[in-house]
């Protein structure tokens, strides 16, 4: 491995932010981790062990839409119980590498460093997970707003834990392999100075010099690192279709391996989440072995 810090697996199998794939059914994203483990992530890394932090049952009662976000009293609860995890590794000089679940994960790392000071994050996703209030009609799914939640949009009960809101500076945000169609999406992040860079830019102009610019950017004083969140829908979906909403026209293996380099590789970089790969998606469990190539690689010297 090319870093000094002791990397730690910890399993956060949460399905609380995304819609059922059909009715009476729960996501089947809370079972990445085992699958990856299957894979023997946490060996390959030459990781530690985190363990399990375990979420409440995915149950949205009586929600309806024009509700708010379903599931949002356990959200609340398993974003302090995560934070706590991630804060405890990250306060010892440990580089957590936090297994999801779905995108609502992030709010728990968010949270976490919101504690320890300013930090930054690097979002590796298809899309900006950027729904609230004031864009849709249409919240319900932390999963899908979980960026807009960790910025202050959305409801106090979520955006505001602890006093802490927000918990990430639209500043100290970087987005990375939204697919290019998404205009609408784009224009409203440019509007708020939120660095995009789409799958088109990232081949015009190269992952790893990309990755690196943005790496450094990070090293400014008023920032004492920052997070990288991966969703494996950031993925072509001829690669990797286990995924809840596969867009076309996403980066290759090898393109993601070279974006992921050197932000992880970077002293400033303090940890990873892996996101909303579906094993009941991938029978033959040949995504779940690419993404677990893609995550060790990605911690592999370059």
């Amino acid at each position: 491995m090319s870093r000094t810090r002791t990397l730690v697996v910890i399993d956060a199998p949460s399905n609380l932010g995304l819609r059922p794939p059909a009715p009476g059914t729960v996501p089947g994203c809370h079972k990445l981790a085992g699958a990856l483990r299957e894979q023997r992530i946490v060996q390959r890394l030459n990781a530690l062990e985190g363990g399990v932090v375990v979420p409440p049952r995915y149950d949205r009662g009586d929600w309806q839409e024009g509700d708010g976000v379903f599931n949002a009293a356990a959200l609340a609860a398993y974003t302090r119980k995560l934070a706590d995890r991630v804060e405890h590794h990250v306060r010892a000089g440990d580089f957590p590498v936090v297994l999801g679940g779905d995108c609502s994960i992030q709010l728990g790392a968010s949270l976490a460093l919101r504690r320890l000071g300013r930090y930054g994050l690097a979002a590796v996703d298809a899309s900006a997970d950027f729904r609230h209030p004031g864009n849709s009609d249409r919240i319900g799914a932390a999963g899908g707003e979980e960026l807009a939640l960790g910025t202050g949009r959305g409801q106090d009960d979520l955006t505001n834990l602890e006093g802490l809101r927000p918990y990430l500076r639209d500043e100290d945000v970087r987005l990375f392999g939204i697919r290019d169609a998404f205009e609408d999406e784009r224009a409203e992040l440019a509007a708020l100075k939120i660095p995009v860079v789409t799958v088109g830019d990232i081949r015009e102009w190269g992952a790893h010099a990309l990755a690196r610019a943005t790496a450094e950017a990070f090293t400014v004083t008023e920032l004492q690192g920052f997070w990288v969140h991966l969703d494996a829908d950031v993925l072509d979906p001829a690669v990797m279709p286990a995924v809840d909403s596969p867009d076309p026209d996403g980066l290759l293996p090898d393109e993601l391996i070279a974006l992921l380099r050197p932000l992880l590789a970077s002293p400033h970089c303090v940890g990873l989440n892996v996101t909303i790969y579906d094993p009941d998606l991938d029978p033959d469990g040949t995504a779940g072995a690419l993404l677990t190539d893609i995550v060790v690689a990605a911690f592999a010297a370059g």
